[in-house]
């Protein structure tokens, strides 16, 4: 009799699963992944810090200009959905042979190919719009990484050369530039440092999931790095990147001295593990503590600029 269900009971369940509030779920999730909701929330974070060092630096407040920060995230966030819908799109044909992006809505076809590319247009300009609300700079600096990760990475790069990386990690950047442009037109050396900061994380972020999904990449006919060059011509140019890291906190003593040992700190941490992938036998694991590592480290680094200007 454990199984047993009074008539409230059956009911209750049958109405928290009917098929229309299952559907909505599966829209909701099938939406969420065509935008690669992951990305537009990480980057939602550096926009953000962009906005708000801007609004330190420039003696400005937050609630003073918060129709300026709302259409800048609102901006940025719908300029990276559009082009990660786009990016689903155009890679449909790749997609079904990894792991990792089966099940996206463009392969299992959920969602029609076309549908998926007119979201993809209709968000991006609906995020010029509200960037050109902000500055032109914004918006241009926006348009740029759009043209960027669509065109130059996607369509482009990816397919062809190793340095895709390196290419996408052009857009990737720009989010912080997007925010700080937002509220100063006239681009202060802080914020290319971040960008700087960010497009140099780039490489070694991507570069372990290149390393943990070779295999499936070569499957695809995509020439990441360890596909082509092996593992570790691909370490070696991880700690490169990760060693190009340690003299950007420097440029950033504006924001104080607890800042500057923290960001050194992080620094130092993520070399060392990066070192330690020539001692450790397993490529694979060494590879997922670069990539976990990494994903604390942007975290961290962009949250600490927010709250040591915040205090």
């Amino acid at each position: 009799m454990e199984n047993t269900r009074t008539l409230p009971d059956a009911v209750s369940h049958i109405d928290n699963n009917s098929p229309q509030e299952l559907d909505k779920k599966t829209i909701l999730k099938d939406f969420l992944a065509l935008i690669k909701i992951g990305i537009v929330n990480s980057n939602f974070i550096t926009t953000f810090t962009g906005i708000w060092l801007a609004l330190y630096f420039t003696g400005e407040g937050l609630i003073a200009n918060i129709s300026t920060v709302i259409f800048a995230l609102l901006g940025s966030s719908l300029v990276i959905a559009g082009s990660c819908a786009i990016n689903n799109y155009y890679d449909r044909d790749i997609d079904h042979l990894m792991e990792r992006t089966k099940d996206r809505p463009t392969v299992t076809g959920k969602v029609a190919p076309k549908h998926v590319l007119y979201m993809g247009i209709v968000l991006t300009l609906l995020g010029t719009i509200f960037l050109l609300l902000t500055t032109l700079t914004a918006a241009l600096i926006g348009v740029i990484g759009f043209v960027t990760y669509v065109f130059l990475y996607t369509m482009w790069s990816k397919r062809r050369y190793t340095i895709n990386t390196v290419i996408g990690s052009i857009s990737g950047a720009v989010p912080p530039l997007i925010g700080w442009a937002a509220i100063d037109a006239n681009l202060h050396t802080i914020a290319w440092v971040l960008f700087l900061i960010m497009f140099i994380w780039q490489p070694p972020h991507f570069l372990a999931i290149a390393m943990k999904r070779c295999e499936e990449y070569r499957n695809a006919g995509i020439p990441m790095l360890p596909v082509v060059h092996g593992f570790a011509v691909t370490k070696r140019q991880m700690v490169v990147w990760v060693a190009c890291l340690l003299p950007l906190p420097f440029y950033l003593f504006s924001l104080g001295v607890p800042f500057l040992i923290l960001a050194t700190l992080l620094n130092l941490g993520w070399l060392a593990i990066g070192l330690m992938g020539f001692k450790m036998k397993d490529d694979i694991k060494w590879s997922k503590y670069m990539f976990v590592y990494s994903l604390n480290y942007l975290t961290i680094l962009f949250v600490a600029m927010v709250i040591v200007t915040a205090i």
